[in-house]
């Protein structure tokens, strides 16, 4: 990033820098001496704005980009789904309630997907942007078999596991699970030391 004018006109004191951000969308980050904790981004015209401090420094800067980026990453490939559709289509195919609403969040980090029977709500986290379909499927048929069986009795797993490719899906959450969780997941592990 590098400082290419002032901007005074949207906050006071707001130093302006530009780059380059994945798909080839532009960044600009503005430094405002308006803002003293908060952080923003939004998307204007196709540049990504990031609004932050401007006390935060250069590896603050690039901390909240990095983390604009892959929210704005992730919204667009939660966009390209249909989930009301697909929802619809897989409680047809599985003689399941159909949901009343169905959406993305981002505020579920330990959980892929959540429901609120009563209402016939299903949130499905956003986490799961770029997954397989046939993993997202999974986690929609598992919501809306909730609809039917509250808790994860027999009676629910037989309702889920009419999803052909359902143990599939749970090893593949279980693996990006413990791939979130471990530092060196998917990496080789060091060499044992030796002995002298």
């Amino acid at each position: 990033m590098t400082a290419v004018a002032s901007d005074t006109s949207a906050e006071t004191h707001a130093e302006v820098a530009s780059g380059e951000v994945a798909n080839g969308n532009e960044v600009r980050v503005v430094r405002s001496t308006k803002r003293r904790k908060t952080a923003e981004a939004h998307l204007r015209d196709g540049v990504l704005e990031v609004r932050i401090p401007a006390r935060f420094t250069k590896a603050q800067e690039r901390e909240m980009v990095a983390y604009f980026r892959q929210r704005f990453e992730r919204r667009q490939s939660t966009d390209q789904l249909d989930l009301p559709e697909r929802a619809a289509r897989l409680a047809r195919t599985y003689d399941l309630p159909h949901p009343a609403s169905i959406r993305w969040v981002s505020n579920q980090a330990q959980r892929w997907g959540s429901c609120t029977p009563t209402r016939g709500s299903i949130r499905l986290s956003d986490r799961m942007a770029g997954f397989p379909d046939w993993v997202v499927d999974y986690v929609i048929v598992h919501e809306l078999a909730h609809f039917v069986e509250l808790g994860h009795t027999t009676r629910f797993w037989e309702l889920v596991n009419r999803y052909a490719l359902a143990e599939r899906a749970r090893g593949f959450l279980i693996a990006k699970a413990w791939e979130e969780r471990e530092p060196f997941a998917g990496q080789p592990l060091p060499s044992e030391p030796r002995e002298r």
